[in-house]
This record gives structure tokens, C-alpha cells and sequence, in this order.
């Protein structure tokens, strides 16, 4: 991007600016574990067994700047996003005396992509509770966005305990698309689906569903984090993990669950979010029905005891990405409360 062009872009210009270069593809490739991109803070492993087999998950521990306020929160990203997305949260969390631990989940980012793998949202669960244990952590803020609300609502099901306060951030999963009529994708036409994967493809599907039209340079990182990692030697391996995953996405819903959640709750929602797995193979009459946040967050929100909603008027998928500084403003006020 060139220095002196607007922040935000609009949708027409910026496919102006990628026409004829979607197929001379420059983006760099990174390993299987994400080895050659860089991360904001010091990432550090934690190796465990599961399901029998030797494992690592990368992960950030950021400790507060100056005075600690004796609170832990942990940050649990989304399908298409990693640790490394949630920077500036972590930056304005540790500038206010929390510890912030941004774990990247097996089958992603800078962890493990095992071959054989039952992907379960109880066995990340586990998995991330392990790690926090390693940690001498026993109860801890659990923020979840996307893919990452659906594996803390689990977490917070699972290890009520645990769980100080629960934040979900433009969750997935408020709805059973299965139910709603999606078509089922077996895990071998996921796989075919992700091999597939490019900077093109990846900036276009996020552009139009997560940042609902508006593009910012600072977003294309975040791009050739995903097509660098799904470019590189490992693509086969990641993109096998990637298909396990979505099929976990698909066919294990929580929101039957969320008037089951013990935990102080907070909704934060981008109203504009369109998001909704499968929907690309969904019929028109099914795909009109789906993805529509500014109804969903709210019905959570009844849902959930004594859940609080925040909704972030116009924004997309990732508020924390579109308007980082009213975002973690945002956040902090709930987590004083």
C-alpha cells in the first residue's frame, strides 16, 4: 500500500487495486507451525500428549506493565485468526495490570497440526486448561472471539470454577446452521475446499463478511499470515486440520447450552457481521436466513443468565481489528465491572 493512500478502503477501489495480481501470488510461504512470521510478544510452547500423541501449543504470556492487578485474562481467537491478532488487546489488557495469556489451539497457527486428530471444543477445552494449569493459573477472564466464543462457552460449561468472567466477541455458533439447513460438507470436500485457499481468495472472503466492505492496510498482515501458512510445505498437513476443524465448527453447537452458563457474560457484537459456515453452498431461500448479528447477539443475550450486551453499531466480525482503540476501551469498562 502506498504511504499516502486512505487507511480505509472501499470495496470498489480495492479490487481495482488487486486486479491481474491475484494470480501472480508474492505472498510469503511460513512453515507448518507459522515458523517465519513474526509475533507481536515472545512466543513460548507448551508440549503435552493427547489423544497419543506428542503436541505443542504456541502461546504468549504477557505480564502487566507496571503494577499487577492480580487478574489473568485469556484470549482465545477465531478459525481465521491467531494469538498474534489480538496485539493490541493484549497491549492495552498488560498497560492495565492484567497478565494476558493468547494461546494459539492445536490443528492452528504457531501450534501442532496432528495427523490423526479427534477435534472436539471439550478436547481444546482440555487442552487450554492444561495449559493454564502449567501456568499456576486457576481462574482467569475468558475471552472468546469467533470460532474462539464457541470453545469458551465449552471452557466455561466445563470449568465453571475457572471461569471469572466470560467475554464472547462476535461468537460463531448463536445459531445451528445444521438445522437451519446448511448442506453437510463431508471432511474430504472441506479438505479440497482448503487446498485451495489463496491471498486472493482469503482477502475477498474477509472483506466482504468480516469487514463489510472496508478494507485497512493494517488488515493485509493478518492476509499473509493465513496464505503464507496455508502456502507453505506444510499446506497438505494444514489444510487437513483445517477441514477437522470446520467439521467441529458444524457439528458441535453450543448456543443449546448457553442457559446453562454459571458465569457473568458479556456480549460484545459487531451488528453488521455476516458470518455464517456454509453459508456459501447454502440455498438463497436458507442463506437469507443466517448470519444476521444484530438479531443473534441480542436473542444470546436473553439466552445466557444475566448476560449484558454491547453492540458495536455498523462494525463487522472483528471490532477488535476494525476500531481497536473503542474496542479495548470497551472491554476494559466491562471487565471493571
Amino acid at each position: 500500500m502506498q504511504s499516502g493512500m486512505k487507511k480505509c478502503l472501499p470495496l470498489m477501489l480495492l479490487a481495482a487495486l488487486y486486479t491481474g495480481s491475484a494470480s501472480a501470488d508474492d505472498t510469503p510461504s511460513y512453515g507448518a507451525q507459522l515458523e517465519g512470521f513474526a509475533y507481536p510478544y515472545p512466543k513460548q510452547t507448551f508440549a503435552f500428549t493427547s489423544q497419543g500423541e506428542k503436541l505443542q501449543m504456541g502461546y504468549m504470556d504477557v505480564a502487566p506493565v507496571g503494577k499487577s492487578n492480580g487478574r489473568a485474562v485469556v484470549l482465545l481467537h477465531g478459525k481465521n485468526f491467531c494469538g498474534a491478532t489480538w496485539e493490541s488487546t493484549i497491549a492495552a489488557l498488560s498497560q492495565q495490570g492484567y497478565r494476558v495469556i493468547a494461546p494459539d489451539q492445536v490443528g492452528f497457527c504457531t501450534s501442532s497440526k496432528p495427523a490423526h486428530y479427534q477435534y472436539t471444543f471439550q478436547q481444546l477445552a482440555d487442552n487450554t486448561h492444561a495449559l493454564l494449569q502449567r501456568l499456576g493459573i486457576s481462574r482467569a477472564v475468558i475471552v472468546g472471539h469467533s470460532t474462539g466464543g464457541m470453545l469458551a462457552t465449552r471452557y466455561a460449561l466445563m470449568y465453571p470454577q475457572a471461569v471469572e468472567q466470560l467475554v464472547l466477541v462476535n461468537p460463531i455458533g448463536l445459531e445451528d446452521w445444521k438445522a437451519l439447513g446448511v448442506p453437510y460438507r463431508t471432511v474430504d470436500q472441506w479438505y479440497q475446499r482448503e487446498l485451495k485457499l489463496s491471498a486472493a481468495s482469503i482477502r475477498e472472503y474477509e472483506l466482504k463478511t468480516y469487514y463489510v466492505g472496508r478494507w485497512k492496510a493494517e488488515y493485509e498482515r493478518w492476509v499473509t499470515m493465513l496464505a503464507g501458512l496455508n502456502k507453505g510445505p506444510g499446506h497438505e498437513r494444514v489444510a487437513w486440520n483445517s477441514a477437522l476443524i470446520y467439521d467441529m465448527i458444524f457439528t458441535q453447537p453450543v448456543f443449546y447450552e448457553f442457559k446453562d452458563l454459571q458465569t457473568p457474560t458479556t456480549l460484545m457484537i459487531g451488528t453488521a457481521d455476516t458470518t455464517a459456515i456454509g453459508s456459501d453452498i447454502a440455498s438463497p431461500a436458507v442463506k437469507a436466513k443466517l448470519g444476521h448479528y444484530a438479531q443473534l447477539g441480542k436473542a444470546a443475550a436473553k439466552a445466557i443468565p444475566g448476560a449484558k450486551l454491547i453492540e458495536f453499531d455498523g462494525l463487522g466480525h472483528a471490532p477488535q481489528m476494525e476500531e481497536p482503540t473503542r474496542f479495548n476501551q470497551t472491554l476494559l469498562e466491562a471487565l471493571r465491572q
